[in-house]
């Protein structure tokens, strides 16, 4: 981890960039991966997975036999933290469903706002190197909250054409049954656009390596919608005299471990902390498994001393994190000048994995300083906000003027007859 000491307000915008990423030189080859699963489908699906997986597919789908025999291949005490994690965010994501409240905003013209949700919606899950089915959880309860007709689950298979028992427990458990043996690009291109066996959808959610992040990202251009635009991960750590540094090292490393391209970032106003909290980097470094893509991921890292919380908070502010953990004392006092983050965690106690699994919040986040603008996906990823208007005779009489005045000051003579023709009528009534 890079040391940086009392840098200058005027080198903070150095210090906020993430590591370069170039995925420019990836678009091509997606480009050509989203064209072959165009026109091929499914047999191009079964080619790519043999390719990129080294899996020989018969069927795309996972059969009905396997969704039912994984629970049995689960421990009852994974089984159990699957479901206590499935009520939790079940709970917190309930709680965010919208009431429609019609507002007369004036005589005889009342509006209101209804949410619909999103007719179909694809779910991608990596199987890789970490079964995210954690992940499934965090999308396919508050898809289900929302009432979502249609889920589609993709997720790559292992080189025998499994899929991981825990993925396809938790699609069970949440009602999941299309369950597509596909991963990176392709699996994209199957749910935007189609295949014999994979229905195309609406939106497309979840995280992946860099080719399922261009993948989603070239979406924009077909229509399709995405969750959020997402990258490595990433955590922030506020740390000041009363954090336990062995606590703040965890916090670190659990975010390094993501990948070698992740970044996390210290801010203390001790140096005796940074200190202490290095030797606890190294010693538990040495114990993960994960030790290699924690190792480069920290070498991408840094550790800042500033003068002081408020300095602390202002910096924060301007890299939005998406995960944000304020190991301080009085943390309440600041919480309001929190401006820019995705998730955060508060105090000595709440470690970040808390997030990421059982708490209840949602780990897909916004990343790259994305937080400056986006949300996290929570219900409302999941549904369209439609409006309804209705006016009166009466109503229309009382909001007509201010209609006509502004359609002819704009010289949208149309706009105004629409009402003028209306309001000749009522009049005549």
């Amino acid at each position: 981890m890079r040391k940086i000491e009392y840098p200058g307000i005027a080198e903070w915008p150095e210090l906020v960039k993430r590591p370069t990423q170039n995925f420019e030189d990836l678009e091509a080859g997606i480009a050509q991966t989203f064209q072959l699963v165009r026109v091929q489908g499914d047999a191009a699906l079964r080619e790519l997975a043999q390719k990129y997986d080294g899996a020989q597919l018969e069927n795309l789908l996972a059969s009905p036999e396997e969704l039912a025999v994984a629970e049995s291949l689960l421990s009852e005490e994974l089984k159990q933290a699957i479901l206590q994690t499935y009520s939790n965010i079940q709970l917190f994501h309930a709680q965010q469903a919208e009431q429609s409240k019609p507002v007369e905003t004036m005589p005889g013209v009342t509006c209101w706002r209804k949410s619909v949700p999103i007719d179909s919606v694809g779910l991608y899950i990596p199987g890789g190197t970490a079964p995210l089915f954690s992940t499934l959880l965090m999308l396919g309860v508050p898809a289900r909250l929302a009432g979502c007709p249609e889920v589609v689950l993709c997720t790559p298979p292992a080189k025998d054409g499994s899929v991981h028992p825990a993925i396809l427990y938790t699609a069970t458990l949440l009602g999941i049954a299309k369950v597509v043996k596909a991963g990176g690009a392709q699996a994209i291109a199957a749910m935007a656009f189609g295949t014999e066996s994979v229905p195309a959808v609406n939106k497309i959610f979840g995280p992946g390596n860099q080719y399922v992040t261009v993948a989603k990202q070239m979406l924009s251009k077909t229509g399709v919608a995405i969750d959020l635009p997402a990258g490595p991960s990433e955590v922030l750590v506020i740390a000041d005299d009363s954090a336990n540094p062995a606590f703040v090292a965890a916090d670190l490393l659990s975010q390094a471990e993501h990948g070698a391209d992740s970044q996390v970032v210290l801010l203390t106003n001790s140096a005796e902390v940074l200190s202490q909290v290095e030797k606890e980097l190294q010693a538990q470094l040495e114990l993960l498994p994960r030790k290699g893509f924690a190792a480069k991921a920290l070498s991408n890292s840094i550790g800042v001393v500033l003068l002081s919380v408020e300095e602390m908070i202002a910096f924060s502010n301007l890299y939005a994190p998406e995960h944000l953990i304020l190991s301080i004392s009085n943390f309440e006092e600041v919480l309001d000048k929190i401006t820019n983050a995705g998730s955060v965690f508060l105090g000595n106690y709440s470690p970040e994995s808390a997030g990421d699994y059982a708490s209840g919040t949602n780990h897909t986040l916004p990343t790259n300083g994305y937080a400056r603008a986006y949300s996290g996906v929570s219900l409302d990823s999941f549904v369209k906000k439609i409006t309804f208007q209705h006016i009166t005779p009466a109503g229309l009489q009382n909001i007509g003027k201010t209609i006509e005045v502004m359609a002819a000051a704009e010289g949208l003579e149309a706009h105004k007859n629409a009402v003028t023709i209306r309001l000749k009528e009522v009049k005549n009534v």
